[in-house]
């Protein structure tokens, strides 16, 4: 089996490689990234020899097509933005496809395309990822054991760094947007917008996490469960978060820099050359992502101090179909 990972040399494309190099199931995992040097220092790390590198620009149709055809499947592990994109090129080389999440519209504009992928007897996993990914498999454990399904609300809980740790662990442009979007909820079966960082509320969590803030946030699950068990009735659902995992301090610096105007993506004009505020405090936000070591080879006997629990609380309004404790199922 031949597997490509898009954008595998990024901070989640690496682990998602690495994890398919291990699996005995999988001949071959190709990196491919448009960060060359990035991609052979992920696949050093990997070693193994299943592992190979190509060069690509997910923006080339064409050449994204040359580089899936014959594979069994594409893992999209690239920023959000280029998942319409890569469906494409999946669908028009047969490859089946997943991605890690859409945070919510470009999710929905995915989901438009599902009568072209059956038709073309293409699979396309959509949000396969911690979260999205765990709060589905979770709901449909617990769906399938009721009649009918009330709310799924999903609590995505991580260890909180020390208030001086400035780190950004996955792609910058997606946590922007996390910080700065508004997020989505589905409420008396429609969705609706709310405020970011809104409708706190403590939630607890077992140790070492205990209890911890959480906070709405746009997410793909709030796009696909309410399609998934409308037919059971379902009139809500929410994600919250603590803080996407960074510390708090951090979150508020950067939502400082949001209220101050540099993630808008207009130009402005700097001693006559125009500058895009957004594309300035990405880059200067890179400057605190993590080398990919740190999300690879963690030192011998020291696993990372990080701990993450995700909780998707179900109710249902009547009847069940097999014995649970009371009228909550709780995974």
């Amino acid at each position: 089996m031949r597997i490509i990972v898009l954008g595998g040399a990024g901070k989640m494309g690496c682990i998602s490689a690495q994890d398919l190099a291990q699996d005995s199931r999988v001949d071959e995992v190709v990196i491919a990234d448009q960060d060359a040097e990035q991609a052979r220092r992920v696949a050093d790390l990997i070693g193994g020899g299943k592992v190979s590198i190509q060069e690509v620009d997910v923006t080339d149709s064409e050449g994204l097509v040359a580089l899936l055809r014959g594979s069994d499947a594409c893992v999209n592990a690239t920023v959000y933005y280029f998942n319409l994109q890569v469906m494409e090129a999946c669908l028009e080389a047969g490859v089946s496809y997943a991605d890690l999440g859409g945070l919510f519209h470009t999710t929905r504009k995915q989901l438009e395309m599902h009568d072209r992928f059956a038709a073309a007897d293409v699979s396309a996993v959509l949000g396969l990822g911690s979260a999205p990914g765990i709060p589905n498999i979770q709901a449909r454990y617990a769906a399938d054991r009721l009649d009918t399904v009330e709310s799924i609300r999903i609590f995505d809980g991580i260890k909180p760094p020390d208030a001086d740790d400035v780190q950004f662990t996955y792609a910058v442009p997606t946590i922007v947007d996390e910080l700065t979007m508004s997020p989505m909820v589905y409420r008396d079966g429609a969705f609706q917008e709310r405020e970011p960082l809104s409708e706190f509320e403590d939630y607890w969590f077992t140790e070492p996490l205990g209890l911890l803030p959480m906070h709405l946030s746009l997410h793909s699950e709030v796009a696909t469960l309410p399609l998934s068990f409308r037919e059971q009735g379902l009139k809500e659902c929410t994600f919250k978060i603590n803080y996407w995992g960074m510390a708090k301090e951090a979150v508020e610096k950067v939502r400082v820099l949001a209220d101050f105007g540099f993630a808008d993506e207009e130009p402005v004009e700097v001693e006559g050359h125009p500058v895009v505020p957004r594309k300035l405090m990405e880059a200067l936000m890179g400057e605190h992502v993590p080398p990919i070591e740190a999300f690879l080879a963690p030192p011998a006997n020291e696993p990372p101090d990080w701990t993450k629990e995700i909780v998707t609380e179900i109710r249902e309004r009547k009847g069940m179909k097999t014995e649970l404790p009371d009228a909550i199922d709780y995974i």
